[in-house]
């Protein structure tokens, strides 16, 4: 049982470090005990965004029955039945370890169901509905294994933080989701800018299009700042972690601003330069320092 818990955490922290490269980096800055915890949410949250994601081909009730039969599977572990899955255990083990609160997984798993339906969202509050399950309940997750001195405060900017993250994504991958039918800016957006989905279609980076990210870029630093009053609140051996993510992650609006808003031309990322020194600077800076996006 215990090696196959362990082959379990191996393969969620197999999967961050494939897809999550940002954020593996700064998970490599947490105590050794605590990373594999975090590669489990990791593993969870990007398997099932996988059932959805990878397979586009199949007709939404296929990629829903899925979806459901590894949900069930889920939902059979919780219940102390053995579970036959490469990575579940560890997740099993990481919310048995934490007392993690099961109702932030069954919100998670409704916003990846909404994915195989939903293309569009006409106004931001219903993006953050499905942002609520898809993102902020990650930074809830998160906040038993980083530990906090201040549960109750550090609540707030948990979530926020998952928003903000979450609405990078959504504006450096603009193209991508295109690719997949999928516009997660909201349909109010476009319209105030006069922008419609046809225009993204195209791919050419007209002002108003221009004008569309820019406010989006705003948008997304405005959850930042809602989110920085928390990272002082972790445990010390937890806040260098989370600034190099809270920077790196930033850091993706700087160049998608860099390029001037257009997100068709390129994939904006950090450069390995700025990665490398925003982890040592977070090593460095003192447990409890005030964190802010990079000027």
């Amino acid at each position: 049982m215990e090696t196959d818990l362990a082959a379990a955490y191996e393969r969620c922290r197999e999967l961050h470090r494939e897809h999550g490269r940002t954020y593996y980096l700064a998970t490599r800055l947490l105590p050794a005990w605590k990373r594999r915890h975090v590669h489990a949410l990791y593993g969870f949250t990007r398997f099932a965004d996988e059932i959805v994601d990878r397979t586009e081909d199949q007709p939404p009730a296929q990629r829903a029955a899925e979806l459901n039969a590894w949900s069930s599977l889920f939902l059979a572990g919780l219940r102390g039945e053995p579970v036959d899955d490469p990575l579940l255990p560890a997740v099993l083990h990481t919310i048995a370890v934490f007392g993690l609160d099961l109702e932030d997984f069954e919100k998670f798993l409704r916003s990846m169901e909404m994915d195989l339906t939903v293309t569009g969202y006409p106004t931001y509050e219903d993006l953050l509905e499905y942002m609520e399950g898809s993102a902020a309940v990650i930074g809830t997750m998160m906040l038993p294994i980083l530990g906090t001195s201040d549960p109750v405060a550090a609540r707030e900017p948990a979530r926020q933080l998952g928003f903000a993250f979450q609405l990078t994504n959504f504006v450096r991958d603009v193209a991508e989701d295109l690719d997949r039918d999928r516009v997660y800016l909201p349909e109010e957006h476009l319209a105030a800018f006069g922008v419609t989905v046809d225009d993204l279609r195209a791919r050419v980076a007209t002002p108003p299009i221009r004008a569309l990210i820019k406010a989006e870029v705003d948008r997304a630093r405005e959850h930042y700042a809602a989110a920085a009053p928390g990272i002082p609140l972790l445990e010390p051996a937890s806040q260098a972690c989370m600034r190099t993510a809270f920077q790196l992650y930033g850091g993706i609006l700087d160049e998608i601003e860099a390029a001037d808003y257009d997100v068709f031309v390129r994939r904006a990322t950090v450069p390995n330069r700025r990665r490398a020194a925003v982890a040592v600077r977070s090593l460095l800076t003192w447990p409890g320092t005030p964190v802010q996006l990079a000027a």
